[in-house]
This record gives C-alpha cells, structure tokens and sequence, in this order.
C-alpha cells in the first residue's frame, strides 16, 4: 500500500485514472484505501435540470451516480441515494453561491462545486472543490498555454460545538498540470500535486462557513506560494543552469 501511495505522488496527473484503475486490479484488497487516499483530476458534468456544470469526486458519488449541488439530484437517477439533512442542505446552497464568487475572484472563471454529509461523530464534513481550465480551449482568458489545468479539492471535518466552538481539520490537495507550445521555447510541459493540513479551533457565533472559507483562502495562499518556489522555481533555476540564456553566456567569456 505505501509503494502504491508513493507510486501515485509521482505519475503523471493526465496518466492518474489508468494508473488507479492499474492498481485496483493488482490490489483488489486495498481498493478501498485506495479510493479514498488518491485524489484524481476532477471531471465535469452538467445538471440537466439547473443547467449548470457540476465536479464530481468520491464526496457526491454512489455507485454510478453523482449528485448535483444545484438540484439534490443524482445523475444519472438513483432511489435511495444518501443525501444531506435539511440544515445541512441549506448551508450547502449557501456555500456553493458563496464560493463561486471566490473563484470568479481568484481563479477568473473555471467551475466550482461544495458538499456536505453528515459525520458519524456528529459533526458533518464539506467539500470544496473548484476546477479551473487553463488551456486555449476551455477557460483560459489570456490563451497562453496549450493546455493547463488547476484542480484543487478542500476537505474539512467539523467537529461538533463545545462551549461555542468548533474544531475544523483541513485537507487540500492541488493538482497542477501545464502544456506550452510555441516556436520560441517548443514544447514543455510541467505537471505535480501537493496536499497540506490544517487544524483550528474558532468560534462559531461567525458560522461555519465564514470560518471554512478563511481556512481555505490562508492555505490556497500558502499552496500558491509552494508551487511558485517549488516547481516554477526550481524548475526556471534548473533550464537556466542548463541552458543559460545568450546574455549571461556573453557575460561569463573571459577577455581576450
């Protein structure tokens, strides 16, 4: 299982779904921890009744079905598929109409999902996903990749109140994938994931979802941050020791 796990940090995100579906069959044991452990890229599909398109994950799957946030429905129909308190439900409606206002902000467009279920401890969990293509052809306002996309999943498990607060635990995942082609540099592609944590406590006279939204735009920041130094960093002091540009060549020829 943990060479599995290490395996799938280190594919390919356009090759993850094979890859998966690889292991599933090789350990059919652990298709359970696998399912919930890897995070996949997010796939899209659009709510007959609302009209609008909705991300699916594991969060709002049941068999082969997905729920929408916008209906409550599953896609395709199912009978007796789980669904959310009444409560729970409307501060799912709240949060979706909240977060997509944060991803017009942030992210310029792309499609954005929330769901919610109750927990055993009771407590309930939401998910926050936002899915951004960047490429020529799908959301890209700028059109300066191929293709690209931004795939970011943000779990919280919210414990229940004591004394007026609550406990909230964050998981965030970001899958990054990149596509340029042009005839100046060729063609390059960049492509990773990383996923952090966090705990905090707060008091819930603001509302969970106030709460859940600071928490997810202090570590959307701190991600942001460790891409721009990990992976574009390191990546242009990489090309750059390699191939240094024509300048720096001129500056580092001795005087004849």
């Amino acid at each position: 299982m943990e060479a599995a796990m290490g395996l799938m940090r280190r594919i390919h995100p356009k090759h993850a779904e094979t890859a998966l579906s690889a292991l599933l069959s090789l350990l059919p044991e652990h298709s359970t921890d696998l399912l919930s452990q890897v995070d996949q890229p997010l796939q899209v599909l659009c709510d007959i009744d609302s009209g609008k398109e909705f991300i699916l994950c594991e969060y709002n799957r049941d068999a082969d079905s997905y729920r929408s946030p916008w209906s409550n429905k599953y896609h395709p129909p199912l009978e007796d598929g789980p669904y959310p308190s009444p409560e729970l439900r409307k501060l799912e409606i709240e949060a979706n109409d909240v977060f997509a206002i944060y991803r017009d902000q942030y992210y310029e467009g792309g499609i954005s999902s929330v769901y919610m279920w109750e927990d055993e401890n009771g407590g309930f969990v939401a998910c926050f996903l936002i899915k951004k293509d960047g490429s020529k052809s799908g959301h890209g306002r700028r059109g300066y990749l191929q293709e690209g996309a931004w795939d970011a999943i943000h779990v919280i498990e919210v414990e229940p109140e004591e004394e007026g607060t609550a406990r909230y635990c964050l998981t965030s995942t970001i899958m990054l994938s990149l596509t340029t082609d042009d005839k100046s540099s060729g063609r390059f592609s960049l492509s990773g994931s990383i996923r952090r944590q966090m705990n905090m406590d707060f008091s819930v006279a603001d509302g969970h979802l106030c709460n859940m939204g600071r928490m997810i735009e202090e570590m959307e920041s701190k991600l942001r941050n460790s891409l721009d130094q990990v992976y574009f960093g390191k990546t242009k002091e990489m090309v750059c020791t390699l191939r240094p540009p024509s300048e720096v060549i001129q500056m580092r020829l001795p005087d004849s």
